[in-house]
């Protein structure tokens, strides 16, 4: 049978500025360990640190830019473009852009906050 997520879980980020967390389908909302779906906004001149997860995550812009940044190259991600990073990959998100950015992001597995591996913060 279907079942209705009448409203996501707001879920505590990481990053040096606030930003907007709201799981659909996760191990917070549904408890499912399968595949992480959620809408995230995060503010001008937010950045978390960088990770190596364990999983694959597709992100989809909805407005503003995310920029993705690997050890190779950074990607500005703009409003209608999407970006596909691979498990076991250093990756690093922001939004430097004035207007910040609005994203869905898709784990495969599940985000959590033992296989994400961020890096230590000073």
């Amino acid at each position: 049978m279907p079942k209705l997520i009448a409203a996501p879980t707001v879920i505590a980020a990481a990053g040096n500025k606030p930003k907007e967390i709201h799981e659909f389908f996760g191990r917070v909302t549904t408890g499912t360990t399968a595949v992480s779906i959620a809408k995230m906004k995060s503010p001008a001149g937010w950045a978390e640190p960088g990770q190596t997860p364990e999983f694959d995550e597709y992100t989809v812009v909805l407005s503003g830019m995310l920029r993705v940044t690997t050890k190779e190259a950074s990607i500005d991600v703009k409003a209608g473009q999407a970006i596909f990073t691979r498990a076991g990959e250093w990756v690093q998100y922001s939004t430097p852009a004035p207007e910040g950015a609005e994203y869905i992001a898709v784990c495969n597995p599940a985000f959590s906050p033992e296989t994400v591996h961020r890096d230590p913060t000073a």
